[in-house]
């Protein structure tokens, strides 16, 4: 006998999994909006279209200033948070017809299509900027964050999708260099900037094993005795592609890019180093070394510190540690114990620039400090500038009050010599003592002087 057998299967689950995984290959999980993959197709339609009708496209980069800082103070739920509410924001900010995407981590783009003038889409710049700016709710409080963004236009920029978001990503970098907060529009020279920017990364992550890096010092001389008490260790990159790159180049950029943190664990390694060696040589100064605001933030400098004293054999007590006044009341109370540790194992303390922050003096009591160094905006030109000339005296007086060392940075007259002499100042250097120069010819030139 013969018959036929049915078989039936419910395939509903299985054509939602294929929809769900069609859809997570255009559109980012967390928010819902699109990915980068959809976002390039859409500026290829929307250009396709402003060909046609005569119109103009704009591409927006949209990133979150500080948004490591979130993660990491908050967590990553409330980054996660924060994501969505911005990307909620940015829907509310836009036309129906504009497109707004995820691409990676904190970066948005959004797509103007159709846009009748170029000046349009600054003024939608404008109000994302206005609309970010208002507090978002993360973490159980008001979280108050800024944008930067960055802005290229069809087809006055270039006419291809990845151009075109390449352009408004280069754009937004430049506005993240000019300062956070605003919008940037693309120009051609921002392209170079940027592509030179990228190989100065490039080489300055190789610096140092290419043997580019060099310390220079600058003298610090004792105002009483007119002898020099100790240098000042300054990092200078020589890039056989540029030359002698300048510290306000290449610091910046390790700032931003990380790699100030092998930058400066190097520099304090080199200047013990270097300093083991002038005392061994019957060369009696302390060395002093700048250590930035991300350094200060990771919770084994400390050790770190104590481990490079060790191994280079240097007396905690030659080696000044200097901090900016803002990375240090940035967060107090961290700063205090941190400080207090290095202090216990003999180590000196130095505030660099005071008086440029907005510092509470109840914090500045409890510091563990040795030295306060003026900063040489209120230095240079001292006995000229009434306004100037009060604010040195005033910290002067305010350090002795304190049992703390006062150095002056950015000494280039006898005058100011004569006035901070006069006013108690203990230290001073600047270019009326010396310049920084290699340690063969700071030995050369003011060995003699110590």
């Amino acid at each position: 006998m013969r018959g036929v057998v049915l078989k039936s299967r419910d395939v509903s689950q299985a054509r939602g999994a294929a929809d769900y995984v069609r859809y997570l290959a255009t559109h980012d999980a967390l928010t819902g909006l699109p990915n980068r993959s959809l976002m390039l197709d859409r500026i290829a339609q929307a250009t396709a279209r402003a060909h046609r009708d005569h119109l103009h496209v704009a591409v927006l980069a949209i990133d979150i200033d500080r948004f490591r800082m979130v993660n990491e103070t908050l967590g990553h739920a409330a980054g996660d948070t924060l994501l969505r509410q911005v990307s909620e924001r940015l829907r509310q900010a836009t036309r129906d017809i504009d497109t707004v995407a995820r691409v990676a981590g904190d970066l948005f783009v959004v797509l103007l299509p159709a846009v009748e003038a170029p000046g349009l889409a600054g003024k939608v710049a404008e109000r994302i900027l206005a609309d970010l700016r208002r507090p978002f709710g993360a973490s159980d409080s008001e979280l108050h964050v800024s944008v930067s963004i960055g802005m290229s236009l069809y087809p006055q920029d270039a006419t291809g999708a990845e151009d075109l978001l390449k352009y408004a990503d280069a754009a937004l970098h430049a506005a993240k260099i000019d300062g956070s907060g605003d919008y940037r529009h693309f120009r051609p020279r921002i392209d170079r900037e940027l592509r030179e920017r990228m190989a100065l990364e490039g080489g300055l992550r190789r610096a140092a094993e290419r043997g580019e890096l060099v310390l220079h010092y600058q003298p610090k001389v004792d105002l009483a005795t007119h002898r020099v008490r100790g240098a000042e260790a300054l990092v200078r990159w020589r890039y056989p592609e540029l030359g002698l790159v300048q510290p306000s180049r290449f610091i910046p950029l390790a700032e931003e890019t990380g790699l100030i943190m092998s930058l400066g664990e190097w520099v304090l390694r080199a200047a013990c180093t270097q300093l083991r060696g002038w005392r061994d040589a019957g060369l009696e100064l302390n060395v002093s070394v700048n250590v930035s605001a991300r350094q200060f933030q990771q919770a084994n400098l400390v050790e770190r510190i104590v481990e490079v004293l060790d191994q280079t054999g240097v007396d905690p007590g030659w080696l000044e540690i200097e901090l900016t006044e803002s990375s240090v009341i940035e967060d107090a109370e961290r700063a205090i114990a941190s400080l207090r540790k290095l202090k216990e194992h003999g180590v000196r303390v130095a505030i660099d620039d005071f008086g440029t922050a907005y510092s509470s003096l109840s914090y500045l009591k409890r510091l563990p400090l040795d030295v306060l160094k003026i900063d040489q905006s209120f230095v240079q030109g001292v006995t000229g500038d009434h306004d100037s000339a009060a604010i040195v005296k005033a910290i002067i007086g305010l350090a002795r009050s304190l049992g703390i060392e006062v150095i002056a940075e950015g000494v280039e007259l006898q005058g100011d010599v004569d006035f901070l002499s006069a006013w108690g100042c203990n230290q001073a250097q600047g270019f009326y003592f010396g310049r920084p120069v290699p340690s063969d010819d700071f030995r050369r030139l003011f060995g003699a002087s110590l």
